[in-house]
């Protein structure tokens, strides 16, 4: 039994459609001569001690990304973190290293709250256009990008009676598209966090990537942040039941959590089966839920105990943010091949990831600790900006599509749960879900930042703050 539980271990160790701006009366706010200025190429060549000639070879090979976001008026907005670095270069195993891909174009759903956004591209020279298809096409007729960047996690938008955040997503993608069909090619695309609000618009998202032939990826950049051990759960590990204890605060968080969870649990024994069924509990009904399912409770405690927390931290609230109040609820999973998982609130652990792993005395523990601060902030997103940027240049993409979609669909139907013609119930309905079922299997190795991490620096933009 020892040499069995041995040999596993050495298996788990590897390391609504929003509101069409004004039109803003030119095609681009910033010209594309401005762009390709020969001074910005003078500058940068003396940044970096490279010949002009050999500049202008090298730009000629890098992938060209128009950038669509939501809004870009704050450092902690996403768009901020992501693009930035697209241009600027990111921290990655433990070194600066510098982008392999150059932003030639912007869109701004809501460009007239976006001062900082403009700023950038003003001191960088690139041109913000009044529309998606303006962007994507460089103002002209046919599809003139080699990559899409969809960044629309901040900004002003509506939340509706379910909590649904109604960000413009698949109303940018779905120009995106219409630019793919009509010029009879298509590029790769990324789409920071979920792919929608809406399971219809999600899928048909991921529809369109397969009958279009070009690869997608996005998602939360939690899974792929700094973990403790630096290990990675290998492929076909037997696991039994699962859960990812973090900030489950609202829609946006939850997706964090979510794509946390399914990131470790898709690469089980057998590969992704689909999900049979979903369900939400708020209140004091989720830690009544906990206490009565001996997997979920079980491996709850060995989080606790994995941090040398108090008995009781997570059920009184332990770690709380008065500005941000964790309010007990619950996710549940159930999937297909009779696998179960929960995602459960707690503050003070990260992301914590726990695996029941058959053969093993001990859960397996994976955190994603020490989210940075007000400086450091900027390099959150690290890893998403390598791996866009390789999916950008080999047009492959770095995980399973599908588990972004049914990472999008278990927060959609967590989301629907509580509600039933109309009326609202802290105990959710179960969910069942014929529609997530949907079957691949993960193979990619480890897709984590590794090594020190950033220094603790303010982020320069190209610009003096």
């Amino acid at each position: 039994m020892e040499k069995k539980q041995t040999e596993i271990a050495a298996r788990v160790a590897v390391a609504d459609s929003s509101p069409i701006p004004e039109a803003m009366g030119s095609n681009s706010l910033f010209t594309r001569r401005e762009m390709l200025g020969l001074t910005a190429m003078a500058g940068f060549a003396g940044l970096t001690g490279i010949a002009p000639e050999a500049v202008a070879q090298t730009a000629q090979k890098r992938p060209r990304i128009a950038c669509l976001v939501s809004y870009w008026g704050l450092p902690t907005s996403h768009a901020d973190w992501i693009i930035d670095k697209l241009m600027d270069g990111y921290w990655w195993k433990g070194a600066h290293t510098p982008s392999r891909v150059d932003v030639v174009s912007v869109y701004i759903n809501q460009f007239d709250t976006s001062l900082l956004g403009q700023k950038v591209c003003k001191a960088k020279n690139i041109p913000i256009y009044k529309t998606v298809g303006e962007a994507v096409t460089l103002g002209g007729q046919e599809l003139a990008v080699d990559g899409v960047v969809i960044v629309c996690e901040h900004g002003n938008y509506p939340t509706d009676l379910k909590g649904h955040w109604l960000l413009p997503r698949w109303w940018i993608y779905q120009q995106v598209i219409h630019v793919f069909e009509q010029s009879k090619r298509s590029v790769p695309i990324f789409n920071d966090k979920h792919l929608s609000y809406n399971w219809d618009d999600a899928k048909w998202m991921f529809d369109k990537s397969r009958e279009l032939n070009f690869p997608l990826t996005g998602g939360s950049s939690i899974p792929i942040y700094y973990r403790k051990p630096e290990i990675e759960i290998a492929v076909d590990t037997p696991i039994k039941n699962s859960i990812v204890v973090g900030d489950t605060a609202d829609e946006g968080a939850t997706f964090h959590a979510v794509d946390v969870l399914q990131a470790f649990h898709d690469r089980r024994k057998g590969g992704e089966t689909g999900v049979r069924s979903v369900q939400s509990i708020r209140g004091p009904e989720t830690w009544n839920w906990v206490q009565r399912t001996p997997w979920a409770n079980n491996l709850l405690e060995a989080v606790r105990k994995n941090f040398d927390l108090k008995p009781g931290y997570f059920e009184e609230g332990g770690g709380q943010d008065q500005r941000r109040p964790l309010r007990p609820n619950l996710c549940i999973v159930e999937y297909n091949d009779g696998t179960n998982a929960a995602v459960i609130p707690g503050r003070g652990v990260g992301w914590t990831y726990a695996g029941e792993i058959e053969g093993l005395k001990d859960p397996t523990i994976i955190s994603m600790l020490d989210w940075p601060g007000p400086i450091s902030q900027y390099h959150a997103a690290n890893a998403h900006e390598h791996w866009l940027i390789e999916m950008m240049l080999t047009r492959k993409e770095p995980f399973n599509a599908e588990r972004l979609l049914l990472s999008t669909g278990i927060v959609n139907n967590y989301m629907d749960s509580n509600w039933e013609d109309g009326r609202y119930s802290a105990v959710g309905r179960r969910v069942e879900t014929p529609f997530l079922n949907m079957k691949y299997h993960s193979t990619h190795g480890p897709l984590f930042n590794t090594g020190p991490r950033p220094p603790n620096t303010p982020y320069i933009r190209g610009f003096e703050s």
